[in-house]
């Protein structure tokens, strides 16, 4: 029994890290298609779980009854998701888009063990609190797993100006393809989070400011797409753990 028990585990985790190697797949080579499926996964989750929200938080805000008022949630949840689909997409799409395919490839890594850090995380609380990995994941695994991206991020080399200069001189042509466009934005996030960090640095640590930077650098938005993929794989793998328990 602990032997199959032991087997049922470990099939289950293989199918994890294979649901998380097959979206960074996917991401890594058709950013177009991955935006789009998480357009569509922000807007089918979200619509559920920001109408939920909002249904149990109407009475905290109003002292009146929210039977009258439905078209005013749905409206509500409409646009909060649409916002946070399009952000999600967006940001989908200039994570996976450039031109640098040794990037991109560490990008996919990074991405994968941020999914998986993800997952795990909802897994424990699902199991050590019976929290939802929905509810939990959509509306507060964003940040920190934006984070934790964004930090991971700044380990990988930066460019100098001249080479900055040099690839929107010579290499952007006067309408750039969406992969050269993105490659030429990362090139200057980069650049952008060096500065702060260094003046951070002239305040405090080193290390201190390197987090800080991380934090404040548009590269958190992907926490948006990361927490979405650690949601949906959370899920699948806790049902699955149910069936087999």
């Amino acid at each position: 029994m602990i032997i199959l028990r032991f087997l049922m585990n470990l099939i289950i985790m293989a199918a994890e890290l294979a649901l998380i190697a097959a979206v960074a797949w996917l991401g890594y080579h058709y950013p177009l298609y991955f935006a789009i499926l998480t357009v569509l996964i922000s807007l089918g989750l979200g619509l559920w779980l920001e109408f939920a929200r909002l249904k149990h938080e109407f009475p905290f805000y109003f002292d009146r009854p929210i039977s009258g008022h439905l078209f005013f949630l749905h409206f509500v949840a409409f646009i909060d998701t649409l916002v946070k689909a399009l952000l999600a997409g967006m940001m989908a799409l200039l994570t996976f888009s450039g031109t640098n395919q040794d990037r991109l490839f560490w990008i996919a890594i990074i991405f994968s063990v941020t999914v998986f850090a993800g997952s795990s995380l909802l897994r424990r609380l699902s199991i050590s609190l019976n929290a939802r990995p929905s509810r939990w994941g959509y509306f507060r695994l964003a940040a920190p797993l934006g984070l934790l991206f964004s930090l991971a991020i700044s380990f990988l080399p930066r460019p100098s100006f001249a080479d900055i200069g040099y690839k929107v001189i010579f290499d952007l042509p006067k309408v750039p393809t969406v992969a050269q466009a993105s490659e030429v934005l990362f090139v200057l996030k980069q650049k952008f989070d060096a500065l702060i960090e260094s003046v951070l640095a002239a305040f405090m640590n080193a290390d201190l400011a390197k987090i800080l930077g991380a934090l404040v650098s548009v590269n958190v938005l992907s926490g948006f797409v990361i927490a979405l993929y650690a949601v949906m794989i959370a899920e699948f793998i806790r049902a699955a753990e149910t069936k087999t328990s």
